[in-house]
C-alpha cells in the first residue's frame, strides 16, 4: 500500500505501520521517496546509496535487490510513502505500482513554484487513487470539489468529522494522555472506545487512516482499538517535550504549510496555560502565494491567547509579523532559530506552553527548542540531528553572523 498527500504523509505512514504491526509483518522506510529509483528500493527494503556516483555502491544495491527478489517473502504488508515535486511525478510511480490500497493524507499548497494553483496539486496527488485498487482519502483536509479528478469508484473516507466514514469522535482530551473517544466505521457496530496519545485534532486523522486500513485488512475492532493506543507522535510533528520552568513544548518543527500551521495554532489555543508562545517559521515552497499565506497566518495570531509571537525567517518577518502586530500581538522577529530560542527563553514563564512550527530549508526551528529544553537527552527526539544535517545547519548559521 502507498501513502501520498501534501502534508501528513509520514505521520500517516507511521500510524498505519504501528497499527498493522500488531498483527502483520510490516515493512516501511522512514524516508520520503520522490524519485523513480528510491521508491522501488524502499519497497524492497534496500537503502538508497549515499554516494549515487559510486559504481561499487550501486553494485551492492543490485546484488541486494536480486537477493531480496529471490528470497522468500519476509513481510505481509509494505507501506510506502510517495512524495511529488512536479507535475507528472505521480504518473511515474503509476507506471510500475499497482497498490492494493492508497491513502491520500491531504491536498494543500505545496511546491507552488511548480504547481501554480491548488487544483493542479489536487489533480496530481489524487491521481494515485486512480491506479490503486482502493483509495482511502482524508475527508477533512481534501475539498469535495476535487472529486472531479477521481476516476476510481472504490473510494472510502476517513477523518474526525461526521462527513468521514471512518472517524474518531472525541470524548475527552488531556495534554498528558491525549484523546479518549470512539472509533466509528461502516463495518463496526457498535463503535469501539479507544485512547490515542497525540496532541491536536489534526493528529488524530493519521490514526483514523490506520484504523481504516486495518479494517480493510481484516483486523478485529478490539484489536484495532488497542493498537491505536500504541501510536505516538513522529519527531517534529506535534511531539510534546518538556521545557524549562515546567513549560510544555509542542514540537512541530519538521515542516510548515498554511493548513498545518493553522491547525497547530488552533491546538495551542485549546490548551489551558498561564502563558502561550508561538514560534512560527517561514513557510517554504509557496511560490506566488507566499505573501498572502503568511499574512493570513498572521491574522490568526490572537493577542488574547498569545503572550508572544516569535518569527523565524524572511517571509515570516516580512508578511506574518506585520499582520500579527495589526491584530495587537507582541511580536519579535529573527533570521536565526538560535536567536529566536534565546528570546523565547528570556520571556518564558512557569508552566507556559510553546508551539514551535517551522520548515526545513533555512528555518530549522528545532534548533530554537534546544535552548529552552528541560533535558538535553531529549535532543535526540528532535528532527535533523544527524552529523550531516548539523553540518548543513552550522554552515547556514555561519552565513548569518
Amino acid at each position: 500500500m502507498v501513502v501520498a498527500g501534501s502534508v501528513g504523509k509520514t505521520s500517516t505512514k507511521m500510524a498505519i505501520a504501528t497499527v498493522l504491526a500488531s498483527r502483520y509483518r510490516v515493512r516501511l522506510h522512514e524516508g520520503n521517496h520522490n524519485t523513480g529509483v528510491s521508491a522501488p528500493l524502499a519497497i524492497l527494503g534496500i537503502d538508497y546509496p549515499g554516494n549515487i556516483k559510486s559504481i561499487g555502491a550501486w553494485l551492492s544495491v543490485f546484488r541486494a535487490a536480486k537477493k531480496r527478489i529471490q528470497d522468500k517473502s519476509d513481510v505481509d504488508v509494505i507501506v510506502q510513502e510517495l512524495g511529488i515535486d512536479r507535475i507528472g511525478d505521480m504518473a511515474k510511480f503509476g507506471s510500475y505500482l499497482r497498490p492494493d490500497i492508497a491513502v491520500v493524507s491531504a491536498v494543500t499548497p505545496e511546491h507552488m513554484e511548480f504547481f501554480g494553483n491548488i487544483e493542479t496539486v489536487a489533480k496530481e496527488e489524487l491521481s494515485v487513487a486512480n491506479f490503486s485498487k482502493l483509495a482511502i482519502i482524508n475527508r477533512d483536509d481534501i475539498e469535495g470539489r476535487f472529486a472531479e479528478f477521481l476516476t476510481n469508484s472504490a473510494i472510502d473516507t476517513y477523518g474526525t468529522t461526521a462527513a468521514a466514514e471512518y472517524r474518531f469522535e472525541i470524548d475527552e482530551f488531556t495534554l498528558q494522555d491525549g484523546y479518549r473517544g470512539h472509533l466509528f466505521a461502516p463495518e463496526i457496530d457498535p463503535s469501539v472506545a479507544a485512547v490515542i496519545h497525540v496532541v491536536g485534532e489534526h493528529s488524530l486523522r493519521p490514526a483514523m487512516a490506520a484504523a481504516a486500513v486495518a479494517v480493510k485488512l481484516g483486523m478485529m475492532p478490539a484489536d484495532i482499538a488497542t493498537a491505536l493506543g500504541d501510536i505516538r507522535a513522529v519527531p517534529g510533528r506535534m511531539n510534546v517535550l518538556r521545557g524549562m520552568l515546567g513549560s510544555t513544548i509542542i514540537d512541530d518543527s519538521y515542516n510548515s504549510s498554511p493548513a498545518a500551521a493553522e491547525a497547530a495554532l488552533q491546538t495551542l489555543y485549546s490548551i489551558e496555560a498561564p502563558q502561550r508562545i508561538a514560534i512560527l517559521g517561514s513557510m517554504n515552497e509557496l511560490g506566488a502565494m507566499s505573501a498572502e499565506a503568511h499574512q493570513m497566518l498572521g491574522t490568526l495570531c490572537d493577542p488574547n491567547l498569545l503572550a508572544w509571537v516569535i518569527t523565524i525567517g524572511e517571509e515570516a518577518e516580512k508578511y506574518l509579523a506585520p499582520a500579527a502586530k495589526v491584530r495587537g500581538c507582541q511580536v519579535k522577529s529573527f533570521r536565526s532559530p538560535l536567536e529566536a530560542g534565546a528570546f523565547a527563553h528570556s520571556v518564558l514563564d512557569e508552566d507556559a506552553v510553546v508551539l514551535v512550527k517551522g520548515s526545513q530549508g533555512n528555518i530549522y526551528a528545532e534548533e530554537a527548542i534546544k535552548i529552552f529544553l528541560h533535558d538535553t537527552e531529549d535532543i535526540e527526539r528532535l528532527v535533523r540531528q544527524t552529523p550531516e544535517w548539523l553540518a548543513t545547519k552550522q554552515a547556514f548559521f555561519d552565513q548569518l553572523t
